[in-house]
């Protein structure tokens, strides 16, 4: 890959990373501007809000470092012996469970709010 292409990359990965910061910032803050809504609920919808925000971004990129890696091996490891193939799918699946589990978290929070 080429040295900008990866450049190229990075720069987009920090523009959705500052925009996911921003959307955060704006639901945090909507909370509070309704107005039929004391002080302590708007805190607390925010503070929901962004931990289901914080609990499926980080269990996305966690799911995406655990697949690439395993999903690396798991190719290396059919290479040699194809009979592996059940074994190596059952293990990116785990790796994939990761990101089920952060989502599962964020709509329990989404739903407290």
């Amino acid at each position: 890959m080429s040295v900008w292409l990866k450049r190229g990359l990075h720069a987009l990965n920090a523009a959705i990373a500052l925009a996911a910061v921003v959307l955060a910032v704006s639901a945090v803050t909507a909370g509070s501007a309704q107005g039929t809504a004391t002080a302590e609920a708007a805190a607390g919808n925010g503070a929901a809000l962004l931990g289901a925000a914080i609990a499926v971004a980080g269990s996305a990129i966690g799911a995406g470092i655990a697949v690439a890696y395993t999903g690396a091996a798991a190719l290396a490891a059919m290479s040699e012996r194809p009979e592996l193939f059940g074994r190596a799918i059952v293990i990116v699946g785990l790796a994939e469970g990761i990101a089920i589990y952060g989502l599962v978290i964020g709509i329990i929070l989404i739903g407290r709010a």
